[in-house]
């Protein structure tokens, strides 16, 4: 068996296999192949070791794993070597990164012809015009023409245009709409986050622990701090031994003490004692009106009103307020019924034969503005044994 058929590797048998490789046809082919060798473990224990097929091998170097037996790479020094001038000698410029896209600098293979290291001229792809700016120039035939293929300066041709810079969706995440999501993902990212326990409200602090006891105990202190200054509405009681009383200075000049029967009409000054009861305030307690109204009982017409403006009272306590009352109403005539109950319980009493003068009977109804309290807060009582407080002379009319 030939030796170029037993491997692909011919060198291990001594041989060469032909190389097409144009960049190696400038170094002469080797030498004639050696004899082969029978066998071929024999290079496996020693490139000198003696074949046992052969006893004559033994005083020749064998084709084994030596620097010989391997095909020839080609030559060994450098690319641009020049004879009685090493590498660093020879003074060479910056290299050019752009020489191999510009087709300029040296070329290093002299194979298929090509021995140029120069320029080339490059043609144009694209139709010529003498009037378009933006393409080249057509020379005057004749003057000065290069053959393709020689040195000589590049021709400056069009570059095509480049595509879009950003691509569709990097202009998308440009947009408003785009910007817009992403803070919300990244909301919903922290919202995660914090729900999880794994960031703070702000920063390392505030998380999701800490901020349910932080919320828990304030809750609780808030709690206990309105349980202590939101104020209660107190309770009202009238004296039941004397309801009404006649006023005092200064109001008792401020309202003339007056009965008409043409036109049918009353007006006369009085006050109300009210006990207040404060006991579930624990601070105390402000006012910032007091307003009573007396309705008749039986007709339901208003006959009187009053206020105390602002003032504070006590807390825990059972204070006295005092409650200026202006009695006016105006009847059609004498007949009416609200006026005549009024009349008949304000007469003197020595017209009575038991000097016992009619009760009369009102509703009284409060309402009271609290500081601290949204809105009004009212309250209602019936009276039905109150005595006038004035007495009529006994020529009244």
């Amino acid at each position: 068996m030939e030796y170029d058929r037993k491997s692909a590797v011919s060198s291990f048998y001594g041989g060469r296999r032909t190389s097409v490789d144009a960049l190696n046809t400038d170094f002469p082919p080797p030498g004639p192949p050696a004899r082969p060798r029978a066998d071929s473990a024999s290079s496996f224990y020693g490139a000198n070791r003696a074949s046992r097929a052969d006893f004559h091998d033994a005083a020749q170097p064998t084709a084994g794993y030596n620097r010989t037996s391997y095909f020839d790479a080609g030559r060994t020094e450098p690319v641009n070597f020049k004879p009685g001038q090493d590498e660093e000698s020879q003074g060479e410029g910056a290299w050019d990164v752009y020489a191999d896209f510009n087709n300029a600098g040296p070329r290093y293979s002299t194979a298929f012809g090509i021995a140029d290291n120069g320029y080339r001229q490059v043609p144009s792809p694209t139709p010529y015009s003498h009037d378009g700016a933006s393409y080249a120039k057509v020379p005057p035939p004749g003057a000065g023409a290069e053959e393709p293929g020689t040195p000589g300066n590049v021709e400056m041709v069009t570059v095509p245009a480049l595509g879009p810079e950003w691509k569709a969706d990097e202009l998308r995440e440009m947009s408003k709409k785009a910007k817009r999501e992403e803070k919300l993902e990244e909301a919903a990212t922290k919202w995660k986050q914090w729900n999880r326990g794994q960031r703070g409200l702000c920063g390392k602090y505030f998380t999701k622990k800490f901020t349910a006891w932080f919320v828990f105990f304030l809750c609780v202190a808030v709690a206990l701090i309105l349980a202590f200054t939101i104020p209660r509405v107190p309770g009202f009681s009238v004296n039941s031994a004397q309801p009404l009383s006649a006023a005092t200075a200064p109001f008792n000049n401020s309202v003339p003490t007056e009965f008409s029967r043409a036109p049918a009409n009353f007006s006369f000054p009085g006050e109300m004692k009210l006990q207040a009861d404060t006991g579930g305030n624990f601070l105390p307690l402000t006012f910032n009106n007091i307003h009573g109204s007396i309705f008749d009982l039986q007709t339901s017409r208003l006959v009187a009103s009053g206020d105390t403006g602002k003032l504070t009272v006590p807390a825990k306590d059972f204070p006295i307020i005092t409650m200026p009352l202006n009695f006016s109403y105006v009847a059609t005539n004498d007949s009416d019924q609200t006026w005549s109950n009024w009349y008949n319980g304000c007469k003197n009493k020595a017209i009575f034969p038991d000097g016992k003068r009619p009760a009369v009977q009102f509703r009284l109804i409060i309402d009271m503005s609290i500081a601290g309290l949204i809105g009004k807060k009212s309250t209602s009582t019936d009276v039905t044994d109150a005595a006038c407080p004035i007495e009529l002379p006994q020529n009244s009319v």
